[in-house]
C-alpha cells in the first residue's frame, strides 16, 4: 500500500501522505499568497481544494489574482450572498445577478432594499464567513435537481437543467442550501473574506472584490451612468420579448420562432443607430468630429460603416480616418515591462499630428493623411483629405474617448461614442454570460475566419487585449456623449454554432485546454442558431461573415 506521495509545488517537491487534499497541502504555501488559496492545477487540470491528491502530481495554486481564482471568488461570494438574503429575508426571496458595473457586479433582489438592509446582508455574509462553513461538493441526478429547483421556484435553475444531458449533475451546500455553478467552488466561506456591498438604489446594490485590473484592492465604486442606463434599456427590452435567460432563448429556437426575434432585434439595433446619426444632424453645424471608441470586439468596424450610410440618408458626407494610420514610426513604438513594442498604449499614436491635421480640416484646409504601412512599420501620406460644409469626420481607435486626444479641438466640434457588446441574457438568476466571454467568442469566430488563427492563438493574446481595455479604453466610457449597445439577444445562439466546433480542436494537452472547456460548458446548454435569417448589415455578420461592410 503506497504511504506517501512526492508532488512539485513552485518547483519544490515535497513528500506528503497518501490521501492528502489540496485544502491540507495549501496551508503550507498560503504564506506565499496575498489572499486565500482557492484553487488549484493538478497536473494541468483544476481541481478544487476538496480533491484528494493520489498520486504523484505537479501542483500550482491560485488566489483571487487569477482570472480562474477570480471566478471561483464570485461564484463563491454570489452563494454566500443567496444565502444570507434567505437567512434574513425568508425562503421566498432571491438574488438576481445582472452584470458587471465598475469593479464590481450589479445585483438585484425580489423585494425593495435600502442602505440598512444592504448593510445587514453584508453583516449576515461575514457572519458567515467567520463561521467557516463547508460549501459541500454533491453530486445528484439531474431529473432530482430539476425538481428541487422547481420546487423552490427556482424556475430559470430548473429550466436551463433541461438542456444539460447529464444523468448526475453537481450540485454545491451550503448549509441547508443547494445550488449549482458552472464554475469550480471554494471549500468553505472563511475563504471569502474579501468583498463589499454598495448600495445602488431601492432595486439592487454592487458586490465588490478585487481583481487584477484593480492593484488587489477593493476600489471606491464609481457609477456609469451611460453604461447602467443602456443595461437597463437592454433587459427591459428582453422582458417585453419574454426572453430573460438563455432558457426563455432556447424555448424560441425550439418552438422556431428565432427569425421573428431576430428581425425584432436587428429593427431595435437599426433604430438605435439611426437615432444617434439624427441626434447628430441637429447639431451638424458644431460637431463635425465624431469620435468612436470600443473593446475590442464590440462591432466599431460595422457600427462605423453603418452610422455613416446612415448620416449619407440624412444629407451629410461622412469621412473615415482611423487612429491606427497615426502611429508613431516603429523604431519608436514605447515598449511595455517585457521589453516589447506596445502598440496599445497612449504614446503609440502620433497624437500632435493628429491634432495639427484635424485642426486644419475644420479650418477647411486640405491635408495629406497618413496610411500606416504595417509591414515597414511606417506612415504613408497617399491621400488628400478636406471637410467641405456637409462633411463630417468619423475618427475610430481605441483611445478616441481619451480627454488628451485632439486637445485643441473644442468640446463643442466633437461627438463621443462608446460602443460595447453589453450581453443581455445570463444562465440563470445566479450565473452571468459575462460581457467579456462574448466579445471573446466574437473574437475566436473572426480570427479564426479572417486571419487563420486557432483558438489558441486568441486565448494566448487575450489577457494583452483586455489589459489594455482596462488601461486605456474602459477609464474614458464615460467621456461618451451617448453609450451603444451591440450585443444581439440572440447571438449566444449563433456564437455555439461557429464558436463550438472550434473550441473542441483544443488539444486536453494545451495550456489553454481548461479555459476552453469553460466556455464549452457554458456554450452546450445553449441551443445553436442558424445564420440564414440574419441580415447582411448585422454587427454580428463582422464575426462570422457575410457582411455586406466587409470581406
Amino acid at each position: 500500500m503506497i504511504e506517501s506521495l512526492v508532488v512539485t509545488v513552485n518547483n519544490k517537491k515535497i513528500e506528503i501522505p497518501y490521501g492528502t487534499t489540496l485544502l491540507q497541502l495549501s496551508k503550507q504555501f498560503a504564506s506565499d499568497f496575498h489572499f486565500p488559496i482557492l484553487l488549484a492545477t493538478v497536473d494541468g487540470t483544476f481541481r478544487e481544494l476538496s480533491y484528494v491528491i493520489s498520486k504523484d502530481s505537479t501542483i500550482e495554486f491560485f488566489d483571487l489574482n487569477s482570472r480562474i481564482g477570480n471566478r471561483t471568488h464570485i461564484a463563491g461570494l454570489t452563494f454566500l450572498l443567496y444565502v444570507a438574503v434567505k437567512s434574513l429575508y425568508g425562503e421566498n426571496e432571491n438574488v438576481i445577478v445582472q452584470h458587471s458595473l465598475d469593479k464590481g457586479i450589479y445585483i438585484e433582489t425580489t423585494f425593495p432594499i435600502n442602505e440598512e438592509k444592504v448593510m445587514a446582508i453584508e453583516s449576515k455574509m461575514r457572519q458567515f464567513v467567520n463561521m467557516d462553513l463547508e460549501i459541500a461538493k454533491v453530486s445528484v441526478e439531474r431529473v432530482s435537481a430539476i425538481h428541487y429547483f422547481e420546487n423552490i421556484g427556482d424556475l430559470p435553475k430548473a429550466n436551463i437543467m433541461k438542456y444539460n444531458t447529464n444523468t448526475f449533475i453537481t450540485l454545491y451546500r451550503l448549509g441547508n442550501y443547494y445550488n449549482y455553478f458552472y464554475q469550480q467552488m471554494p471549500t468553505s466561506t472563511g475563504l471569502l473574506e474579501d468583498f463589499k456591498l454598495t448600495y445602488l438604489n431601492k432595486k439592487g446594490f454592487i458586490l465588490q472584490f478585487p481583481t487584477i485590473y484593480s492593484n488587489n484592492t477593493i476600489t471606491e465604486y464609481k457609477h456609469h451612468p451611460h453604461m447602467f442606463q443602456v443595461f437597463q434599456e437592454c433587459h427591459e427590452w428582453a422582458k417585453l420579448m419574454h426572453i430573460e435567460n438563455v432558457a426563455d432563448l432556447n424555448y424560441v429556437v425550439s418552438r422556431g420562432k428565432i427569425g421573428d426575434l431576430i428581425r425584432m432585434d436587428e429593427t431595435l439595433q437599426s433604430n438605435r443607430l439611426l437615432n444617434v446619426a439624427r441626434e447628430i444632424e441637429k447639431q451638424k453645424e458644431d460637431k463635425k468630429i465624431i469620435l468612436l471608441a470600443g473593446p475590442s470586439s464590440s462591432g466599431k468596424t460595422t457600427t462605423t460603416m453603418k452610422l455613416c450610410m446612415y448620416l449619407r440618408s440624412l444629407g451629410l458626407n461622412p469621412k473615415m480616418i482611423s487612429m491606427d494610420d497615426y502611429f508613431v514610426e516603429r523604431i519608436h513604438t514605447p515598449k511595455n515591462a517585457k521589453g516589447e513594442p506596445d502598440y496599445e498604449c497612449f504614446e503609440a499614436v502620433d497624437h500632435q499630428m493628429l491634432n495639427e491635421q484635424v485642426a486644419a480640416l475644420l479650418a477647411g484646409k486640405t491635408v495629406k493623411a497618413p496610411v500606416y504601412n504595417f509591414i515597414e512599420g511606417k506612415k504613408e501620406f497617399k491621400k488628400d483629405l478636406v471637410l467641405a460644409k456637409d462633411d463630417i469626420l468619423l475618427i475610430e481607435g481605441i483611445h478616441a474617448l481619451n480627454p488628451k486626444v485632439l486637445v485643441d479641438i473644442p468640446s463643442k466640434n466633437k461627438y463621443k461614442i462608446y460602443l460595447s457588446a453589453l450581453t443581455e441574457l445570463n444562465l440563470d438568476n445566479h450565473n452571468r454570460f459575462p460581457t467579456t466571454d462574448n466579445r471573446l467568442l466574437r473574437r475566436i469566430v473572426r480570427d479564426n475566419r479572417t486571419r487563420g488563427y486557432s483558438v489558441e492563438e486568441t486565448l494566448e493574446i487575450w489577457p494583452n487585449v483586455r489589459r489594455g481595455e482596462e488601461q486605456y479604453i474602459f477609464p474614458y466610457q464615460d467621456e461618451a456623449d451617448v453609450t451603444i449597445n451591440t450585443a444581439l439577444i440572440y447571438e449566444l445562439g449563433v456564437l455555439k454554432t461557429y464558436g463550438e466546433p472550434l473550441l473542441y480542436s483544443v488539444s486536453e494537452h494545451s495550456p489553454y485546454y481548461e479555459e476552453a472547456r469553460r466556455l464549452l460548458n457554458m456554450l452546450r446548454l445553449i441551443l445553436p442558431v442558424a445564420s440564414e435569417a440574419i441580415p447582411d448589415d448585422s454587427i454580428i455578420r463582422e464575426f462570422i461573415g457575410g457582411s455586406c461592410f466587409h470581406d
